[in-house]
C-alpha cells in the first residue's frame, strides 16, 4: 500500500514539492536528458518513458519511499528531485537521501532550498523520521557542499558501497538528525 500523506506539500519562496505522477514523465525525461553531462558519473535518472514509469511507480507505491519533486514557483517546471529511500520504521526512524538537479536549474540554489522544504518534512509530516543520510561519491563536489550546507555531517567512508556505472564506488556517508536540525 502505498505511504499516504497530507495533500498539501511545503512550499518556499522559489520553489514547491510535490510528489511524482506518471503525467511529469515527459517532462522528467526530457530534463534528464538534457543534463546528462550534469549527472555523470553520478547519476543515471530515467531518460525514457517506460523506465520513467517504473522509477515513478516505485516512489508512488513503495511505502519505504517518497520522492518529490522540486518545482519552480514562477513556472520554470520542475528543477530537481529529492527521494527519501529506504525508510525504515520503528527504533530506527530513519531514510536515505538521494537527489538531482536539472542542467537549467543548478546552481541556483532552489536545490537548497527544496532540500530544506523536504527535511522539514520530514522530520514533520511524513511521519517523524529521526535520522536522514546521504551517500555521496568522493568527487561530487556539489552533493557534497549541498549536503553540508544542510547541516548534515560527515560520518564516514565506505570503500565499494554501491553500484554505480557498472563498477562499485567508494562514498562518504552524511547524516542529520531532528535533534541536529533543530539545535542550529
Amino acid at each position: 500500500m502505498p505511504h499516504t500523506a497530507p495533500s498539501h506539500l511545503p512550499e518556499g519562496s522559489r520553489v514547491a514539492l510535490r510528489r511524482f505522477t506518471l503525467a511529469d514523465g515527459p517532462e522528467f525525461t526530457a530534463r534528464a536528458r538534457e543534463s546528462k553531462d550534469l549527472h555523470r558519473p553520478w547519476l543515471f535518472p530515467p531518460y525514457s518513458d517506460e523506465a520513467y514509469a517504473d522509477y515513478a511507480g516505485r516512489l508512488i507505491e513503495d511505502p519505504a519511499r517518497a520522492g518529490f519533486l522540486v518545482c519552480e514557483k514562477d513556472g520554470g517546471g520542475i528543477a530537481g528531485f529529492i527521494n527519501i529511500n529506504n525508510i525504515v520504521r520503528g527504533g530506527f526512524q530513519c531514510g536515505a537521501l538521494g537527489y538531482g538537479a536539472f542542467a537549467h536549474a543548478a546552481g541556483r540554489g532552489l536545490m537548497r532550498e527544496g532540500l530544506e522544504l523536504v527535511l522539514g518534512y520530514a522530520f514533520g509530516p511524513l511521519g517523524g523520521l529521526h535520522r536522514l543520510e546521504i551517500n555521496v561519491q568522493p568527487g561530487n563536489t556539489a552533493s557534497i557542499a549541498l549536503a553540508r550546507g544542510a547541516g548534515f555531517r560527515l560520518e564516514g567512508f565506505s570503500p565499494d558501497m554501491l553500484h554505480v556505472d557498472g563498477a562499485w564506488r567508494d562514498h562518504e556517508r552524511w547524516a542529520l538528525t531532528a535533534e541536529m536540525r533543530t539545535s542550529v
